[in-house]
């Protein structure tokens, strides 16, 4: 028969062991859980950056002018045709 302190050693070797194991589960949890988070957000500032890139690329002032097209309407070179297909390209 084992004595009652090699009894008590047991009992304290798995109380450890469980309190042991459900801490590090806990870590590893909440680690992984923070490690999404963080994808997901990378994730949603990567689209909002390119949405903001796409957004200034169409709204863009100086595109009109790299095209030669002129979009000032009080210009007297202004074409109208010339304008709307421009932005008919740019949209389309």
């Amino acid at each position: 028969m084992a004595s009652s302190g090699v009894n008590l050693l047991r009992w304290s070797a798995l109380v450890f062991g469980v309190f042991y194991g459900f801490s590090h589960q806990n870590a590893i949890h909440s680690r992984d859980k923070k490690a999404v988070s963080q994808h997901e957000w990378d994730r949603k500032a990567q689209i909002i950056d390119q949405a903001k890139a796409e957004w200034k690329k169409r709204n863009d002032p100086n595109s009109a002018k790299d095209n030669g097209v002129i979009s000032d309407p009080e210009n007297p070179k202004f074409d109208l045709e010339a304008y709307l297909n421009d932005v008919h390209a740019r949209n389309g």
